[in-house]
């Protein structure tokens, strides 16, 4: 009976390893930036086909980081839990250092036109879309795979925290389809 026990407790404990080797995986190396970003950002540009969010400063593009979004990412956002990111232009409009996330940086969404037609509608547009790093109990040097937010645009914990530091409250974010 005990030798059936140890064996099955190996076997849960295999299956838990299985699963976090499945849904985290190793941050690829980083290719060392020409130089660290400084000053201000001017926009951001989220392109959720290529899963790409690419910084403009100084009128020149200065990083193209790769993306991870809402869990049904095809089509603009209509209805908090839909799991699709928003499509249009927003501003950064809050700031979080204590979120449940890495760092995070808020979007104006939803934006009037999206709050008029969630009320005819009566659903709510949701809320709370953010540019992120990895939730805090992933390890630094692992990331969550696919597309696994509620919504958000996620990056790894290096990139938001570069991020960080040059996005201020107002600065442009299009999300592209």
């Amino acid at each position: 009976m005990m030798r059936l026990a140890r064996l099955v407790w190996l076997l849960l404990l295999a299956a838990l390893f299985g699963a976090a080797l499945f849904f985290l995986r190793p941050i690829e190396p980083p290719v060392p930036p020409d130089s660290p970003l400084h000053g201000q950002i001017e926009r951001i540009v989220v392109e959720k086909a290529a899963r790409r969010l690419t910084v403009w400063q100084d009128g020149k593009v200065v990083r193209n980081w790769p993306i991870a979004l809402g869990f049904a990412p095809e089509g603009d956002k209509v209805r908090q839990g839909d799991g699709k990111t928003p499509e249009g232009t927003f501003r950064i409009d809050r700031r979080n250092d204590r979120s449940a996330f890495h760092l995070s940086l808020g979007l104006d969404y939803p934006q009037p036109a999206d709050r008029a037609r969630a009320k005819a509608g009566g659903y709510s547009p949701g809320g709370d879309i953010m540019i992120h790093g990895q939730p805090n109990s992933v390890p630094e040097d692992m990331k969550v795979r696919g597309d696994w937010t509620a919504g958000c645009i996620a990056l790894t914990n290096a990139q938001i925290r570069e991020l960080w530091q040059v996005a201020r409250l107002g600065t442009v974010v299009e999300v592209r389809p």
